[in-house]
Parts: structure tokens; sequence; C-alpha cells
């Protein structure tokens, strides 16, 4: 890896049954990860353009990458998870990868230094339940700043699909995430027309 890599770090690689720790080390070439003990074969190496997803948290990263799923994978894709990240790793990580990578890194965190322009108390809408938190509307992304850390997300405009609004109280965007996905929120307070169609515009000039 490049000398600008991030010191290695100890972390927990996800198994079908139980995990097999080893150290991770990012760069601005890629991602390596060695593997100890039993499953040392389970090491890579991957450039930024051999990996279809990355999905980032506090706690956790999920690699996608182009390699088939051994054995009954049926074509799927094989995702390597890595558990227990350090204290700070996350942050210092998603600062390297925020305006350097692609629409393919989805940051299921909120971004600490986003220059916020607005913000509405809102709740995410899901299947069974709802998320409670703070939506975020900044120069040039969105974030939902979730009461639970692991719901926050953020959304770069260039990540956006599309944003809508069915009235004042109600908001939704469709993220670039493996396909199309939708997210719906709720908000506490209105959002004036004016405003949508600012946001609409600074999302759109973006593409």
């Amino acid at each position: 890896m490049a000398a600008q890599a991030l010191a290695g770090a100890t972390v927990v690689h996800k198994h079908v049954r139980h995990g097999g720790t080893g150290t991770l080390e990012v760069s601005e070439d890629g991602i390596a990860f060695e593997e100890r003990g039993a499953h040392a074969e389970h090491s890579r190496v991957w450039k930024y353009e051999e990996i279809q997803q990355l999905v980032l948290s506090q706690t956790t990263l999920r690699v996608l990458t182009y390699e088939d799923r051994e054995k009954w994978g049926l074509g799927r894709d094989r995702e390597f998870v890595f558990e227990a990240l350090p204290q700070d790793f996350a942050t210092n990580v998603y600062a390297m990868w925020r305006d350097k990578l692609d629409q393919r890194f989805v940051a299921a965190m909120a971004d600490p230094e986003v220059a916020t322009l607005v913000e509405f108390p809102a709740k995410l809408r899901g299947l069974t339940k709802g998320v409670q938190g703070v939506l975020l509307f900044g120069e040039d992304r969105i974030v939902f700043r979730a009461v639970k850390a692991g719901d926050s997300r953020t959304w770069r405009f260039g990540d956006l699909e599309n944003i809508a609004s069915a009235g004042p109280f109600d908001f939704s965007l469709v993220a670039f995430d493996r396909g199309s996905r939708e997210f719906r929120f709720q908000l506490q307070r209105p959002m004036e027309e004016a405003r949508f169609n600012e946001l609409w515009r600074r999302v759109n000039g973006r593409k």
C-alpha cells in the first residue's frame, strides 16, 4: 500500500461462524486486509476500482467485491464484513473517502463537519418502525443524524438520483445504493416550497 496509508487497525473479519482477527489498512490507492491464523487465505488487497460498494459505519466496514461467492453462492458476489473498528478509525477513513470516491461509497454515518444551511427534526420511515433524528441540509450533502448512531446516513448530492416532496411535512430521496433505494422522512416542522425548490436546484445542478 502507499506511504499515505492509515496505520493498520486490528479488526474482526466476520465469518459464517465466529470471526477471524486481522489488520485492515486504508490508503489513497485502496484497501488491504491481512488475516491471521487458520484463515490466512481470506487476506486481500483491493484497488478502489476493484470494489463494487463500500458501506462504512462507525463500527463496521462492508466491502462488496466482484468475486463470486464460494460453493452455493449461485453467482452472487462476495462481501467481506469487518467489525469492531477501533475508535475514530471510521471518522478518519470517512474524511479520506468522502471527497475521493464515487457513488459506490455509502456513508452509513453522519458527516461530523457538514456546513448546515437548515435542519429539520425528522423521522425516517421504516417497514416496521421509524427512526428519530435530525435531517441536515448542507452546501453539497444531506445528512440524517439519527438518535441511534448506527441509523445515521450521509448523502453527497452526487449520490442522489432524485429528491421529492408530497407536502410541507414530507421529504424523500432516492439514492444510488446498489440500484435505487428510497428514504422517506416525516418532517416535524414544515419545509417551505421555496426551500425545497432551492434544494432541488442544488442537487440537480451537481449532475
